[in-house]
């Protein structure tokens, strides 16, 4: 049953619904639905309005009767319940049986002071979705809105026949513009929405377009809003995009609206101060944003908790850490206190300004409030010990944040901070294995992670790996950015394949990524640092057309490209480019410019360039004195590269562990083994961790020293500090052992180096082959060959060529021909200095026959016999075979002198007092060359026994 009255004269009143319900318990309470909130009264009061139901009123009654009628309100609904006990023990009996027509009473009265309803048109409402076959889940927030029924009815009838007009939810058209381009027709996707006639549902379409954050269709979607008749402007509107064009540092575009809605007659609030410090704070200008408080102060707005954490993150992230302070003690003072994002605030200010030592104890003093830190703290701390190079502690905090019972559960940020820290320990399997933790823990990570472990495989050169996860970022539908790609660029550049970091490069532009001067720098030092400059250079005039000016970065990594290109001229090119654009080096440029000098041999350039760059007030580090001494030690002046250690000290530069190296370096070279000791031992008293390289400087000063039992003390030494010796390490100590004359210790060395697996190099055969040589075990030389015979190719000429020499000394001539003949199938380099060894061992031994063979081989390989060569086989011609065989072999090589070059045959029949000296001049080369045994015979003699048969070549 369902009646409804009417109280006062006007039919607008809001509506009290009762709906009672009898049931054969006979339920003691009932639902009263107003159109703001659900009462739940009791059964006295469902009797008093049953006995209501038949009160008889008229359609309009009079002023009399509305006074009979008890006051419905709230208030008065629960006096009568507390003052209902007669009526509740006079109950009557329910008037109808639980079965019959009248089983529900829906009952409405009209009330004169019950307020209006808020509906859950507002409210967002989860819906969810689970797979259980392929392990899915989803859920997504759904905001309705006010749709076609609740617009005014003009409105309604003028879209009732329209079927292009849709009754669409807010969500569903978000989701409709998030499918469009932002050059697409956003307009006629929203006037086809019924909801538009709604004022009430512009905020609502508004924050849910910013939440998507995508600003282009957020601009779109608000131009169309201020077109509509019954737009309005709103505070809350204009501070959603005042926070949305912060997010992407579009401080113009966030003040232009600040004035925009003073024009529209919307007085600012505290959020829309606040949203506009948060832009300019995003934006790096904090001056701004400390104007914009004075406004906000001169306006009477009190500035809230809200405003100051803004205002200390604005000059906090500007690295500004000073100022930061001075505002957070101005919010205590105003009788503001801190809470925990301002603390967090105050860390990141600390973090931004590199003052990792100062957060940490801040996060000390924080420990003794009330204030409990929360992930985001956490991960600042994390991020502060790994820049410390504390990274022991930092995997302590992530250990007790991964705990079970733990208040702050690590999150991608969290996970990406460890990726960094074992990125920079060179530990890239330990980076792979926490992102897939990650994943295990069923954390999604976003483009800044997977840029970290991007990052990582292109700081080792990995372009493989590296491409595989920037498939993955496509695959997961994440938008590469610009720091995605530039990763990409450096792994491909530092694995040597510049081709593909050029189709990158071009498809970074095609997908609308506009590369920055980061990105250009990266391929610019792809194609420096595979000798490609010219190149190079193309890319740092096309970085000027795009009008992105070249900074100290581009003209390092060019500087650095010239030396490795050998090109000197260039060197003073690029220096006189920088100076005319005002580019004005710093010490990684003064470096890397010092650095190719030295490469190139030009150490007077290289001088004056420091002397230029002390005289500009730019300090010298580490890194320059390394590079100094490193330099100097390779042109053999080592008193200079002392001279430049002795100045460092001066000056107080601490020293890094390649200058500890270098020094070594260039003391065991003068042979002051005493200073190379002390400074070896000041690197470990440094805190500094001697490496293999360091090691095996001060194994060669030991064997520069000839003091053999030390150089194995410091190897043992080395293996007691876990350091693993390499194949340098090995072949250094190798070669101390033959110079001290114990060529047994190679050989149990090179059984060594086989059970831990240390691959072989040149240098390292080439030392067990010398120690076969002073042993005569040919035998294990023999072993080696058979080892090194598939890659002969790959093999040095000079390791050939004392494979060749070791057999030949032996008296083994058949197995130095044998191979020589190997390494002509293989295709190795053979050069004139291997026909030398071959010719010499060969004539030594009395195989002139052979001899004269090998000669025509060199001819017919296109490789000109030098003059000893010939001399060498006439005279054992003469003096050591039968006059009919040595005038056979005469013959032979005078055909030989008639098919090579006549400038040699001019020398060699031009008459003896006329080439006399030049043939001296030959012989003494050939002689110092190593072609000739000091006994065999003066040099002198040669010549004389050449002159004697110019006569007879001359007829021939």
């Amino acid at each position: 049953m369902e009646t409804s009255g009417t109280i006062g004269s006007k039919m607008e009143r809001n509506v009290l619904r009762v709906e009672t319900e009898s049931a054969p318990s006979y339920s003691r309470a009932v639902s009263v639905t107003d159109t703001r909130k659900d009462y739940h009264i009791h059964e006295p009061i469902a009797i008093f309005l049953q006995h209501l139901s038949s009160f008889p009123l008229k359609p309009c009654a009079s002023s009399r009767q509305m006074a009979a009628l008890p006051n419905l309100t709230q208030l008065n609904l629960v006096r009568f319940c507390e003052h209902s006990q007669t009526i509740q023990s006079h109950r009557p009996k329910p008037p109808n049986p639980p079965n019959s027509e009248y089983h529900r009473k829906n009952l409405t009265v009209l009330c004169k002071r019950a307020k209006i309803s808020e509906e859950g048109w507002k409210k967002k409402k989860k819906q969810g979705f689970v797979d259980y076959d392929k392990g899915e889940h989803q859920v997504e927030s759904h905001v309705s809105g006010l749709r076609k029924n609740d617009i005014p009815r003009r409105y309604r009838l003028r879209v009732e026949g329209d079927r292009f007009q849709k009754d669409c939810s807010v969500s569903e058209v978000v989701q409709k513009i998030s499918g469009l381009n932002h050059s697409d027709d956003i307009d006629g996707v929203l006037n086809h929405w019924i909801g538009r006639f709604a004022r009430k549902n512009f905020p609502i379409l508004m924050k849910e377009i910013t939440q998507l954050g995508s600003i282009e269709h957020a601009i779109n979607v608000f131009h169309w809003m201020k077109n509509q008749k019954n737009y309005c402007a709103r505070n809350d509107i204009y501070n959603m995009m005042i926070r949305l064009h912060a997010r992407y540092n579009r401080t113009d575009q966030a003040r232009g609206l600040f004035f925009e809605m003073q024009a529209w007659r919307c007085k600012p609030d505290a959020e829309t101060y606040n949203a506009l410090i948060n832009a300019h704070g995003r934006a790096g200008q904090w001056r701004w944003a400390m104007n914009i408080m004075e406004d906000m102060l001169r306006a009477a707005i009190p500035p809230s908790r809200s405003t100051y954490n803004n205002l200390i993150n604005a000059c906090g992230s500007s690295g500004n850490w000073r100022e930061a302070l001075k505002i957070c003690k101005q919010m205590t003072d105003n009788g503001v206190g801190p809470d925990l994002v301002t603390h967090n605030i105050v860390l990141s200010a600390y973090k931004t300004g590199a003052q990792y030592s100062k957060a940490l104890s801040y996060f000390e003093l924080m420990k003794g409030t009330n204030i409990l830190p929360d992930t985001t703290t956490l991960n600042i701390v994390i991020d502060c010990l790994v820049k410390l190079g504390q990274y022991g502690k930092a995997i302590d905090y992530f250990n007790s944040m991964r705990e079970k019972r733990s208040e702050c559960h690590p999150d991608v940020v969290t996970f990406t901070s460890i990726i960094h820290m074992y990125s920079k320990c060179r530990q890239i399997e330990n980076c792979k294995a926490v992102f897939d933790t990650m994943l295990a823990e069923g954390l999604r990570p976003n483009i800044v992670a997977y840029n970290a472990l991007l990052g990582s495989f292109a700081s080792h050169g990995m372009g493989k790996e590296a491409a595989l996860i920037f498939n993955e970022i496509k695959q997961n539908g994440l938008r590469p950015d610009v720091i995605t790609y530039t990763s990409l660029l450096n792994a491909y550049g530092r694995s040597q394949q510049p081709e593909k970091a050029q189709k990158i490069f071009d498809a970074m532009k095609r997908n609308n990524c506009k590369p920055n001067v980061v990105s250009y720098n990266a391929l610019i030092d792809a194609y420096g640092s595979n000798g490609l400059l010219a190149e190079a250079v193309e890319v740092l005039r096309e970085m000027e057309r795009e009008k992105i000016q070249p900074n100290v970065v581009s003209i390092s990594i060019l500087l650095a490209a010239c030396g490795r290109c050998g090109q000197r001229v260039n060197i003073d090119s690029i220096l006189s480019a920088a100076e005319l654009r005002g580019i004005k080096l710093n010490t990684v440029a003064y470096n890397s410019a010092i650095g190719s000098y030295l490469n190139l041999g030009e150490y007077d350039k290289a001088l004056a360039l420091y002397r230029s760059m002390r005289k500009s007030k730019v300090k010298p580090d580490s890194v320059t004195y390394n590079v100094l001494i490193n330099g100097c030690c390779k042109l053999s002046n080592y008193k200079m590269a002392i001279d430049f250690l002795h100045e460092m000290m001066n000056l107080k530069i601490p020293f890094s562990k390649e200058v500890y190296t270098s020094a070594i370096y260039a003391y065991s070279k003068q042979g002051q083994v005493g200073e190379a000791e002390s400074m070896f031992a000041s690197m470990i008293m440094a805190g500094y961790h001697p490496d293999v390289i360091t090691y095996t400087t001060m194994i060669h000063a030991y064997g520069a020293a000839e003091n053999c039992s030390k150089a194995i003390s410091i190897f043992h030494k080395m293996e007691a500090k876990d350091v693993q010796p390499d194949a340098v390490s090995c072949a250094a100590l190798m070669r101390v052992f033959n110079k001290g004359h114990q060529p047994e210790n190679v050989l149990s060395l090179l059984r060594y180096i086989k059970e831990k697996k240390i691959p072989i190099t040149d240098a390292v055969y080439f030392e067990v082959i010398s120690a076969c040589s002073l042993l005569r075990d040919w035998r294990t030389t023999v072993d080696l060959i058979k080892i090194i015979e598939p890659s002969f190719h790959e093999v040095s000429v000079g390791l050939l060529n004392q494979l060749l020499h070791f057999f030949g000394k032996c008296g083994k001539i058949d197995t130095m021909m044998k191979l020589f003949l190997k390494l002509v199938t293989s295709g190795a380099e053979i050069n004139i200095s291997t026909y030398s060894i071959l010719l010499r061992n060969l004539l030594a031994a009395g195989h002139w026959r052979k001899y004269m063979e090998v000669l025509q081989w060199m001819l017919d390989a296109g490789i000109q016999p030098s003059t000893g060569m010939l001399q060498s086989m006439l005279f054992f011609a003469q003096r050591s075979i039968s006059s009919e065989h040595a005038a056979v072999v005469r013959e032979r090589i005078g055909r030989m002198l008639m098919s090579i070059d006549l400038k040699i045959y001019h020398c060699l029949s031009g008459g003896c007092r006329k080439n006399h000296h030049q043939l001296d001049l030959h012989a003494r080369e050939e002689r110092k060359g190593g072609l000739f045994d000091a006994d065999s015979m003066a040099y002198d003699d040669i010549v004389c026994s050449f002159s004697d048969n110019v006569g007879f070549l001359y007829y021939v």
